[in-house]
């Protein structure tokens, strides 16, 4: 169990509060001039101002997810949950990005952030008609619930597909870049307010996470469950977090004194709001069994500075709370001044029209731009996973061509999980059809199901398609088979995948075609998670990643199959070879989990991905070779695109420990740059190592660096041999190193 660090330092902001409301409760019911409605007071003056007016009642109501309106002063009703994960959610047209593991395959934070700020402009637009309409309803605000930084520890996790991958350093300059953008730069105003989930140690099962208790060792918990959540917070300000359904260390995350005080308000100085997961206050009494009742579990969260529920316990028991002395009424102020401070940095509580943001109009939703931001984002993520003999590209104007497989027309596989809705989704099928030359006989057909026989003994698929000059299949699984509790309609365990091979079905289709035909065969995969392919790998002449694409997913696929684009998607995810290689599921701890720490072979190492062309690494350069604690390394390495075509290449640099007596990564992705080079073109890229790169994160938690020999690597994937085997020309290297004392 960790140790208890020291208490929560409150805010000084908060004191003053509570000493204002304790001295002025009489003037609760007294004539107002609504003062909080003047925007030329500070925001503290305006949230002291609408708290001292409100009843015990009204204060409670505002610290449900769904705000009621306070009539009597003019304050509107508001609901908290919003979604945004890759484009405004649940709320009708809105530009569909890739889902976010296909958005981490970037490799790209500028895009990122550039996605993220589409996303609030939108979101302000759909929240601006909607204000028109007096529409206070959910997924109508401007609270967006993302994005999800969870590690993907374990490729089983139906949820992982939200995620930014399995490395917490991606993980956090991913997540760093989509708050950015969404918040936006108003030094006064919140453009839209993100939120971190799911805090801290959550990532699977799903069928257990309303009763599973996280118990990984202190050292992975520092060192790859809180990177990322500490990133957001203290680099990127974010609005919100919210906590996770499940215990870890045996107390339930949106009750945690060591997780909510300690580590989050008091190390890392949060002054946000949190929010916990939807009905986790009830798992409290219900199935972690902490908690006798309702009213003990809103006191439990409520003093563990959780100011949100999304849910109905605060709404039904707090008042019985405070009645017990469980908590206080200056509890409550205390909370929901954060709450009001979030609503007053929207501008929710301005006159209308004041704000920077107001005059965003409808016509921004799915606009031409945003829908070539979808094309571009989509375009990056796809991962060229083989290409044998340099089968692709194909040739637009092949004669004969088949395309076939369950998710070929699937709009679905575009979507991923909470999405928009876009009228220009465009399939593979349609993507293909937009690219081919007219003269060329293009022809569809299913061919297979996607998770059973078919029950048809005749096939038409394969007398038609065993004489084309290339057939393109598209397999894969989709929401169907992966993703949140209850949202998966064909996962007998509630969207988690504990079987990661392609449905037989789909693997015996890909089979037969192959012994119908020696012409081209492509493999384009759809999936959220890893997948593995079992006979249909060897079949395939190429296979391409196209994750959950996005509503240009179809044409991005299509102008890469035909060479119209390259591909420059990178793994944020390693797959393996077979399930029987990986941990128990319900084991945090991280060994022999991903990349960093794996002693296995993977069928595809993280940071893996094709190219149309060839890149060289040379002139390595590493400055100092020995250096102090108190200097910056600087890496320097010359990048050729000895190929006769531009392309993107993602560099990818790694670091690691040599002398080390404790458990540490075997690498560590310590920094990354996309690059466009033209063909014959040389350019030089460099990175800067500082100091707290060589920091060993110990067995009891404390953090030191150690002097020895650390590892450089740099190159276009993951330091392991599995990348050489794939095609990746091997890392460039050199050994540092790290003196403590000069």
């Amino acid at each position: 169990m960790p140790t208890k660090l020291q208490p929560i330092k409150t805010p000084v902001f908060l004191i003053v509060l509570v000493l204002c409301i304790m001295s002025c409760r009489e003037q609760i019911n007294a004539p107002t001039s609504h003062k909080f409605w003047d925007t030329n007071l500070s925001i503290d003056e305006r949230v002291i101002d609408l708290i001292l007016q409100l009843t015990i009642d009204e204060k409670i109501s505002m610290l449900d997810y769904h705000s009621v309106a306070i009539e009597r002063l003019g304050i509107p009703e508001y609901n908290w949950w919003n979604e945004a994960l890759h484009g405004v959610a649940r709320a009708g047209m809105a530009t569909v990005f890739p889902q976010p593991i296909g958005l981490a395959a970037t490799f790209d934070p500028q895009l990122i952030h550039t996605i993220a700020d589409v996303i609030a402009t939108e979101g302000r637009a759909k929240y601006n008609a909607a204000r028109a309409l007096d529409n206070t309803g959910q997924y109508m605000g401007l609270t967006y619930w993302s994005p999800n930084i969870n590690i993907f520890r374990d490729p089983r996790w139906g949820r992982g597909q939200e995620t930014f991958g399995e490395d917490p350093f991606l993980t956090a300059e991913l997540g760093k870049a989509f708050v950015n953008g969404l918040q936006g730069s108003n030094p006064d105003y919140l453009k839209a307010a993100a939120c971190a989930k799911h805090y801290v140690v959550h990532s699977g099962p799903e069928e257990l996470r309303h009763v599973f208790n996280a118990e990984p060792p202190i050292k992975d918990f520092i060192e790859t469950y809180l990177p990322a959540f500490e990133a957001l917070v203290t680099q990127s300000n974010v609005a919100g977090v919210m906590c996770a359904y499940n215990r870890t260390y045996n107390s339930p995350c949106c009750g945690s004194p060591y997780l909510l005080k300690d580590i989050l308000r008091n190390d890392w100085g949060f002054k946000g709001y949190l929010v916990s997961d939807c009905w986790a206050l009830i798992d409290f009494h219900e199935t972690h069994k902490v908690t006798a009742n309702a009213t003990e579990s809103a006191a439990l969260a409520l003093n563990n500075t959780v100011n949100l529920n999304c849910g109905i316990v605060y709404r039904e028991s707090l008042k019985s709370a405070v009645e017990q002395n469980l908590v206080s009424e200056e509890d409550i102020d205390s909370a929901l001044a954060t709450l009001l401070t979030v609503r007053f940095r929207l501008g929710l509580l301005d006159p209308y029209g004041k704000g920077p943001y107001d005059n965003i109009k409808p016509n921004v939703l799915n606009c031409e731009q945003h829908q070539k931001l979808a094309y571009q984002s989509a375009l990056k993520s796809i991962v060229l996973l083989k290409n044998r003999n340099n089968t692709l590209p194909l040739s637009p104007n092949i004669k004969k061509i088949g395309v076939s497989g369950p998710m070929a027309t699937n709009a679905e596989v575009l979507l991923g999980n909470y999405h928009g809705i876009s009228k220009n989704l465009i399939t593979m099928l349609e993507g293909v059809a937009n690219v081919v030359n007219p003269g060329t006989m293009l022809q569809y057909r299913q061919g297979c199901l996607i998770d059973q026989p078919t029950k048809n003994p005749l096939n038409y698929a394969f007398s038609e398609f065993g004489n084309m000059d290339a057939n393109i299949v598209v397999v894969g699984i989709s929401g169907l088979l992966e993703g949140e509790e209850g949202e998966s309609l064909l996962s007998e365990t509630k969207g988690d995948r504990f079987d990661l091979k392609l449905p037989q079905s789909q693997i015996d289709f890909i089979t037969t075609l192959r012994a119908q035909s020696d012409k081209p065969l492509v493999l384009v995969l759809t999936a959220g998670s890893p997948v593995i392919l079992a006979e249909a790998e060897e079949a395939a002449d190429a296979i391409l990643l196209a994750w959950y694409p996005g509503e240009q997913g179809g044409q991005a696929v299509a102008d890469i199959i035909f060479g119209k684009e390259s591909p420059s998607g990178r793994l944020p995810i390693s797959f393996p070879k077979s399930v029987d290689q990986l941990p128990d599921y319900h084991d945090y701890s991280m060994v022999d989990r991903t990349y960093r720490y794996a002693t296995y072979d993977f069928l595809y190492p993280f940071g893996f991905g094709l190219y149309y062309t060839q890149f060289k690494y040379h002139n390595l350069v590493v400055e100092p070779i020995e250096m102090n604690l108190n200097q910056n390394a600087k890496v320097k390495v010359s990048i050729t695109n000895t190929g006769n075509r531009k392309a993107d290449e993602v560099v990818q640099l790694y670091l690691s420990n040599l002398n080390s007596k404790q458990r540490v990564p075997f690498q560590s992705l310590i920094g990354f740059k996309r690059i466009s080079i033209d063909a014959g073109k040389t350019v030089q890229v460099e990175f800067d190592i500082a100091a707290n790169n060589f920091e060993t994160v110990f067995d009891n938690g404390s953090k030191a660096i150690e002097p020895g020999k650390f590892k450089v690597s740099i190159g276009g994937s993951s330091p392991v041999e599995r990348s050489t085997q794939l095609g990746i020309a091997e890392p460039l290297s050199a050994i540092m190193t790290l003196k403590v004392n000069n």
